[in-house]
Formats: C-alpha cells, structure tokens, sequence
C-alpha cells in the first residue's frame, strides 16, 4: 500500500524545499510531483502541430518520496503514515502519532 497518493497534501522534510507544503500532482515509483515545489526550467521547442509555442517554461520536478511527509491538519505537521485493516476488512491508512484514519 502506498503511504503517498495522488491528491495528498504533503509537506516537504529535506532538501533545498525543506518547509514547503504541496498537493501530489502524481506518483511515479519512488518519485512525487508536488504542486509549486521544486520548480525547474524547462527549455522548450515550439510544436506547430499541436499549436504549442516555444520558450522557457517552469514546471514541477519530481522529489524522492523519502523527503515528503503527509501533511496532518489536525497538528499542522507533516507526520507518518501506517496502515491498518479495519473489522470489515478495508485496509486504511493512518496517521502514527494520533492514531487516526487518513482515509474515509
């Protein structure tokens, strides 16, 4: 199960981001795309075709799934996540210091 999902609010615990709070645009492997953190430029050619003008263009990169945390807005802190199974079998996510259910 992954401790990370797409449409999460995280916080960011190491790297040049440290602080920074974001939604996860996408989840690839090991790596997150959050939304306004890590912001690269990107150099693109213009595509007549698909009507897309060239130039420098800012974007998300990806940051190691290690150096987020999902944001907790009941402490206002990035805290761990664990995963339980509930008495109808659904397995949930949870946050480990309240002990309480990330999903409903």
């Amino acid at each position: 199960m992954n401790r990370i999902r797409k449409g999460d609010q995280v916080l960011v615990i190491a790297g040049k981001n440290k602080g920074q709070r974001g939604d996860v645009l996408r989840v690839a492997g090991e790596r997150v795309f959050v939304s306004n953190v890590n912001l690269v430029k990107r150099h693109t050619k213009a595509n007549p075709q698909a009507n897309q003008p060239g130039g420098v263009v800012e974007r998300e990169a990806s940051i190691h799934i290690s150096n987020v945390q999902l944001f907790n807005p009941a402490t206002n802190k990035g805290t761990r996540v664990g995963a339980k199974t509930l008495e109808d079998g659904r397995k949930v996510r949870v946050f480990r210091s309240t002990g309480e259910v990330v999903d409903v």
